[in-house]
Parts: C-alpha cells; sequence; structure tokens
C-alpha cells in the first residue's frame, strides 16, 4: 500500500530525513517510533503530499505523491497532531463540509456521517458545537473526520499527545476497532511506546534515520535476557566496576539510572549484589521493552 524508496528531506544544510527505505502492506498498522525531532512528522508530511521531498520516490495506493498528489489524496485521511476541528460548528456541520471538501456523493453523505460516528461512539453529539467537547471527543470526530472518504491508508500524527492516559486508552480502543472493521493501512507516528506495541512492525527513527524496521516483539527478543535498572550512591563509580568486574552484555547511565543487560538475572543478581562494593539504593529487573531497544540501537533513551 506505501512504498517508500531512498526518501531525504533537507532544509539547507540539515537533513531532516535521510535516505528512508521500507514499504508498508494492506491492512497494516505501521508505528514511527522516535523521540521529538526525529523526522516522522516530516516523514508524514511527505507521504500525505504537504510537504515535497528533496529526493527519492513514494508511491502510495499505486500513485507516485509528486506526480499524482490528488489521487494520493482521494487515497488518504489525516489525523494532525493538533485539532483542526471548526469549533463554531457542530460535529455535524464539521462532517458535512469534509464531505463537501472530498465529493462525497450527496446522496450518501447522511448515511457516511452517521456510520462513522457510531463507529467512535459520538452518535448522540451529532447536533453539539464541537467548543462545548472534551478533548477526546474532539480527537474522535477528528478520526471519524478522516473516515468519511473511504480512505485507503489512514496516517495518525501523534495522534494521542495531549490526552490523559485513560483518553488515550480509549482512542486506541476506537482505533483499533476501526482496523477490525474497515481494514484500513494504518501509519501511526508516536513517542508513547505502549501506543507502538500495538503496530504489526515498528520503525524506529532517529535523528532523521530509520535504525530498524521490525515486530515489536522480534524487536525485544533480539537483546534477549533480562534488563537491571539500578540506583547507586555513585553511579559513575558503581558503572565503572560494573563494566570492570562482572559479565554484562552491556551496562549505560541513563538520567539518573544504571541500565545493565544481563542473560539471566536470577543467576546473576545475588552474586552482583554481594560483589558490588559501591552502596545500592534501589534494583529492578523487567524484561525488555522498545525503549530498551531504542537505548540499544541508538545510545540514548526515546525521551531524550
Amino acid at each position: 500500500m506505501i512504498e517508500v524508496k531512498n526518501l531525504s528531506k533537507s532544509y539547507k544544510d540539515f537533513q531532516a530525513v535521510k535516505d528512508s527505505t521500507f514499504t508498508v502492506d494492506k491492512g497494516e498498522i505501521f508505528g514511527f517510533l522516535g523521540p521529538n525531532g526525529a523526522g516522522k512528522s516530516t516523514t508524514i508530511n511527505i507521504l500525505s503530499t504537504m510537504l515535497k521531498p528533496t529526493g527519492g520516490s513514494v508511491i502510495i495506493n499505486g500513485y507516485d505523491v509528486t506526480k499524482h498528489k490528488n489521487k494520493v489524496r482521494e487515497s488518504i485521511g489525516i489525523i494532525f497532531q493538533e485539532n483542526t476541528l471548526d469549533e463554531k460548528l457542530t460535529a455535524k456541520e464539521n462532517l458535512m463540509l469534509h464531505c463537501k471538501l472530498y465529493r462525497v456523493p450527496r446522496s450518501k453523505r447522511k448515511a457516511r456521517i452517521d456510520e462513522v460516528l457510531e463507529i467512535v461512539d459520538l452518535t448522540d453529539s451529532l447536533n453539539s458545537t464541537v467548543e462545548k467537547f472534551s478533548g477526546g471527543m474532539k480527537r474522535r470526530l477528528e478520526i471519524a473526520r478522516g473516515l468519511l472518504h473511504y480512505p485507503k491508508v489512514l496516517f495518525l500524527d501523534e495522534p494521542s499527545v495531549g490526552l490523559d492516559p485513560q483518553t488515550r486508552a480509549h482512542i486506541w480502543d476506537y482505533i483499533l476497532k476501526l482496523k477490525e472493521k474497515e481494514n484500513i493501512t494504518m501509519f501511526l507516528t508516536t513517542h508513547y511506546l505502549d501506543e507502538a506495541e500495538i503496530s504489526d512492525r515498528v520503525a524506529i527513527m532517529d535523528r532523521g534515520e530509520i535504525i530498524t524496521i521490525d515486530t515489536p516483539k522480534a524487536l525485544k527478543q533480539q537483546l534477549g535476557g533480562d534488563i537491571i535498572e539500578l540506583t547507586t550512591a555513585d553511579n559513575a563509580r558503581a558503572l565503572e566496576e560494573i563494566q570492570t568486574k562482572f559479565d554484562v552484555v552491556d551496562a549505560t547511565i541513563v538520567e539518573d539510572t544504571i541500565h545493565c543487560k544481563v542473560e539471566n538475572s536470577d543467576a546473576f543478581v545475588s552474586d552482583f549484589i554481594k560483589q558490588l562494593e559501591t552502596p545500592l539504593t534501589g534494583l529492578d529487573i523487567r524484561k525488555p521493552t522498545l525503549n530498551d531497544v531504542f537505548l540499544s540501537f541508538t545510545g540514548r533513551a526515546i525521551r531524550d
């Protein structure tokens, strides 16, 4: 559904996207994971025809984004980071305006509006003005609006940014329900690790480059073993001690915590606690997460 080859975007001497190549299959949720400034939004703006690439090619639903912009726009829906609804209009009026812009046939508009509002549980708010909506309701209405013209691909650029955790969880319930109902290809950018976990595949992006692409499960399995997080009275001294005295795969300091990767935490921890000379103030053992994957590939945490 999406074919990207050697994509690049530069602003004078700054290269925001560097030689990106990837594909997205029909019906797939494809996650773009990376910190703010990694190049995610630049990429999504190119794919949605709002930004002209410096180099490379992008094909969406069989159409080139630079040569067939209107055909690409007919094929996609977009949920932006920022609210783009007209808050003085009702939900129905916002959706009707979108129907007209996308030339949804007049005879099908009412039925389609009713259908998308039902998907996001906003049927009862059809005639309410948007300025009265909560942040979560506005985001759900934007999702409904993006579906009105039956897009083949739905771009979600940080769809839950600024929402509280409970509302974020509800938004993703609606998005997953939508995938099951409509089988739409979804291209998701996020820096929330739990959101990236629902993707069929994840591309990790940092400083304009795609570092790796795979399923969340496969990426975490690449690390293997367990992650030990510890704090001490002197982290710099403890890190040096760990690197010289203990059999760890990797050890680094992120913010105020030492992260160690070990093959088997059960066999490692008891001797570690006995032998570490620097006083421990805290210790936690867990399985690898996508943040650990990002840390392993880039040398820093995604929140940096």
